[in-house]
């Protein structure tokens, strides 16, 4: 109790945040993925006439239809919260956010809108190729939708394309292209579709198995599991270069981060990877003690796979803190240093231009320019500040890797026992891809954790601490929505999960005749 009476109202809008993101991100990833299987299940029934699969494809839909409407309930509550919460940063990132955001609504959320209406409705009233490419411009927008928001995001870890407007205090796009296709946005979007196919391909065999182990719509379960378990193995394939992409480009642009996942304190020429390890609770930046109670580390690998480069030297926490004059890393207390700096002559021009003394306001600029870059660090209280929670950062990442690892294994063995007809005699099997739908949940959250934690204590990479993104409201009004939205969607979580297992009970329609 005490811990929460200590926690400000940045921690709690933080913590608002989260949990908003978290819950929303439930109901996102199945509509990413579902909509392209319901795509390729409709494909099917318009290419060979079986009304089997266009059975598939309408159980499938429903699901579909539930989760839709309860992603884009949370995604707009998530939207408003930029302004309520976080107003600085909603004022600050205004030009890029604002433009991203009307871009995805025009090009991904009316589109899928649109056509879902048709795609939902129009069995009988359409033709099947037309209501068959309504099913495929659903799947499209639904995917486009999600894009400019992971583009949102990649901003944010990697700001590029945009100048700081002094007069005004915010960014403002130069170029939209830079924005949209950096390295960051392209690995962010690839990623976190790849991993949601899999989110996706994991409920369709879970639902599968369920029908299987009580001996029921046997054909339509095991069309489902080997339609689901080949588009999840190549979803995992994907998953797996696009991470490697990831994590190059955290290497390059959020060396603090990849530090942090790998609970690397001292750089090394040659780093070792982690594959499993227990962190030292007592280990600080700065002192002796072993960062590691425990760990198995393959030699060389984080060097190859951060910079391409065999036997390269990868920065840890300590050098990126204080500084490595060998491998030219600026220290943070220097950064810190320039970034108090920046403030104050961007105090100064804005007094002189509010007093009308153009002279030393262009003086001001002119050397607030030779220290914007650093202007973000300004605002840290000390060195360590710059550290994000190494612990949770650490313990997720390798829980999403490890999970990651273990999804095409399921795949291929779903898909060799389906194709063998063996799989309904496989009881084990069922049970393990039942529970599987929860491990997929687990690693999809826990690769948003890496993500969003490991960036901390920015709001925008170097540039927007959180502490100062945060909106001017008291720390009773966070606590008191918290715990509304906390209840809110619990229970739209509740009511999606019942009617869902409602919808699965009842199962695909009964063809007529039967």
């Amino acid at each position: 109790m005490n811990e929460l009476q200590n926690l400000t109202m940045v921690d709690w809008s933080r913590a608002q945040f989260a949990l908003t993101a978290m819950y929303h991100w439930l109901f996102v990833p199945l509509t990413l993925g579902l909509s392209w299987l319901l795509a390729f299940f409709e494909t099917f029934y318009v290419k060979t006439g079986n009304e089997e699969w266009k059975r598939i494809a309408r159980f499938w839909m429903m699901l579909f239809g539930i989760n839709f409407a309860l992603a884009v309930a949370t995604g707009i509550i998530l939207v408003f919260e930029f302004g309520t919460n976080w107003s600085n940063y909603s004022w600050m990132m205004g030009d890029i956010l604002g433009t991203l955001l009307i871009t995805g609504g025009i090009g991904g959320f009316i589109l899928a809108a649109a056509f879902y209406t048709v795609m939902f409705f129009g069995w009988e009233r359409v033709s099947k190729k037309t209501h068959l490419f309504a099913t495929w411009m659903v799947a499209l927008g639904s995917n486009l939708s999600a894009l400019w928001i992971l583009v949102a995001n990649a901003w944010m870890q990697y700001p590029v394309g945009m100048a700081f407007n002094p007069d005004k205090a915010r960014f403002e796009m130069q170029n939209f292209w830079e924005v949209l296709l950096s390295p960051v946005a392209i690995s962010k979007f690839t990623h976190a579709t790849s991993s949601s196919f899999q989110v996706a391909a994991l409920f369709v065999v879970a639902v599968s198995s369920w029908f299987l182990l009580k001996g029921r719509h046997l054909d339509v379960a095991k069309k489902s599991i080997l339609v689901a378990s080949v588009f999840g193995l190549l979803s995992s394939v994907f998953v797996g270069i696009t991470g490697d992409e990831a994590a190059y480009a955290n290497a390059r642009n959020q060396p603090m981060k990849l530090a942090a996942f790998e609970g690397l304190y001292d750089g090394a020429e040659g780093a070792g990877l982690v594959a499993a390890g227990i962190l030292n609770p007592e280990k600080m930046p700065g002192d002796d003690t072993p960062p590691f109670l425990y760990e198995i580390k393959i030699p060389g690998l984080l060097s190859l796979l951060a910079n391409r480069e065999p036997g390269s030297f990868v920065p840890g926490i300590n050098d990126l803190i204080y500084g490595n004059s060998r491998h030219n890393i600026t220290g943070i207390d220097k950064k810190i240093e320039k970034g108090k700096i920046a403030v104050e002559l961007l105090s100064q021009y804005k007094i002189a231009k509010k007093e009308k003394n153009e002279a030393r306001a262009k003086m001001a600029l002119a050397n607030f320019k030779n220290y914007e870059k650093y202007m973000g660090y300004g605002y840290l209280q000390n060195p360590e500040e710059a550290v994000p929670p190494v612990a949770l950062t650490f313990y997720s990442f390798h829980v999403m890797v490890a999970l990651g690892a273990l999804f095409p294994i399921i795949f291929l063995l779903f898909l060799y026992h389906t194709y063998k007809d063996t799989i309904s005699r496989k009881k084990w099997l069922l049970l393990l891809g039942l529970f599987s739908v929860f491990l997929g949940y687990i690693a999809s959250q826990a690769g948003w954790v890496v993500a969003e934690v490991g960036r901390q204590p920015w709001a925008i990479q170097n540039i927007l601490p959180v502490s100062v993104a945060r909106s001017n409201l008291t720390t009773g009004t966070v606590q008191t929505t918290f715990f509304l939205f906390l209840f809110l969607f619990t229970v739209l979580l509740i009511a999606e999960i019942r009617i869902m297992w409602k919808q699965i009970q009842i199962g695909p329609e009964t063809p007529r005749g039967e």
